[in-house]
């Protein structure tokens, strides 16, 4: 049965401790930020952004007194060189702000920012958020077990992201499912891909809107891949099925998919190349996991009734007792780790359903 999870209360965000810091200055993800997330708080006015047809995006494009506004735009350049160039400076000189929007929806509240290359008007994005140690965990933790280069930067209160190109999962539903067998085959594989990849790093809430599909064509058909592009619920919540995609009744059209072209033996077959792959990237980078799961079974990240609630839910899901002594939801996501290395996770393959 499919069912929409949704979180028990709203999201409450961890301060990130000195033991983290540390881990993100040696591997070059914090960095001095000639602005602060609460700077871009003294919006002087606003106004409804509009998509092409008209609707409300639950965004706002953000004014602010002219006085600042040139120091908040070349501050905006210079993160933006920080983010794609390692800072070289000379690339600020064809860059602009265009626009600064605010989210108003959701927990995080982000800023999006839009930068424009006046040598030949092309666009990108990059987003201003609060630093919330679980959302970091999670960045840190698809860039080492995805197979997605995840690119931000840290500053006391500040993180700051690269924007993820794709579809939003909710649009890709609507809009691309109706297409030849052979896509639609392999949109459900890369699916049970992207399942399998949230479930064992604990990366929950992957609502349609929470990831975004990238569509590549190929010589016969189109190849997808499925990312993440929130990661406010990094091994927050207590519901093992919080975890697992397929479980949301937002993906259900995608699940339909993968049960109308996808045997079970299919399924698990996926399941198992995509576990192996977390495997050898586990390996290729064995140093820095190591070094980041030392900070993270320290830290706190959520409460004991969700640690409690998820451990019970994990032992009965495995058939193992690897959980029981975990204390940290950074302990959980270690022992979930573990049982992937060793290779004991035969049982716990999740039918597609």
């Amino acid at each position: 049965m499919m069912r929409g999870d949704i979180p028990s209360h709203k999201k409450i965000g961890f301060e990130i401790s000195d033991d983290f810091e540390a881990y993100l200055y040696h591997f070059n993800r914090a960095d001095k930020l000639p602005l602060q997330y609460e700077d871009l708080m003294r919006y002087t006015s606003s106004i409804p952004l509009l998509d092409s047809c008209g609707n409300d995006t639950l965004w706002e494009t953000v004014f602010y007194d002219q006085t600042e506004m040139d120091e908040i735009h070349q501050a905006l350049t210079k993160i933006y060189a920080l983010l794609k160039t390692d800072g070289d400076n000379e690339v600020l000189q064809h860059l602009s702000v265009a626009r600064i929007d605010f989210c108003t929806f959701g927990n995080t509240h982000p800023f999006r920012v839009r930068i424009i290359n006046r040598l030949n008007d092309n666009y990108d994005h990059f987003y201003v958020k609060t630093a919330d140690a679980s959302r970091i965990y999670g960045l840190e933790l698809e860039h080492l077990l995805s197979p997605n280069y995840v690119s931000y930067i840290v500053d006391k209160k500040t993180l700051i992201e690269v924007h993820i190109p794709g579809i939003p999962g909710d649009i890709f539903i609507k809009n691309n499912l109706d297409d030849s067998e052979l896509n639609q085959i392999r949109i459900a594989k890369e699916f049970v891909k992207f399942n399998e990849r949230c479930f064992v790093q604990l990366l929950g809430d992957m609502r349609s809107y929470n990831y975004v599909v990238d569509i590549t064509p190929d010589i016969e058909g189109s190849q997808f891949r499925f990312r993440a592009i929130d990661f406010d619920q990094q091994s927050y919540e207590g519901r093992k099925n919080f975890y697992l995609p397929q479980y949301f009744k937002e993906n259900y059209p995608i699940v339909k998919l993968g049960i109308q072209h996808l045997s079970q033996e299919t399924v698990r077959q996926y399941q198992m190349e995509e576990r192996t792959l977390i495997a050898v990237r586990l390996k290729s980078e064995r140093l820095r996991v190591q070094e980041l799961m030392q900070v993270m079974v320290k830290d706190q990240l959520s409460f004991p009734d969700k640690i409690d609630q998820l451990k019970k839910e994990l032992t009965q899901h495995h058939h193992n007792d690897i959980f029981q002594d975990c204390t940290t939801m950074g302990e959980v996501v270690l022992a979930n780790i573990q049982l992937l290395l060793k290779k004991d996770f035969k049982q716990s393959i999740v039918p597609l359903q």
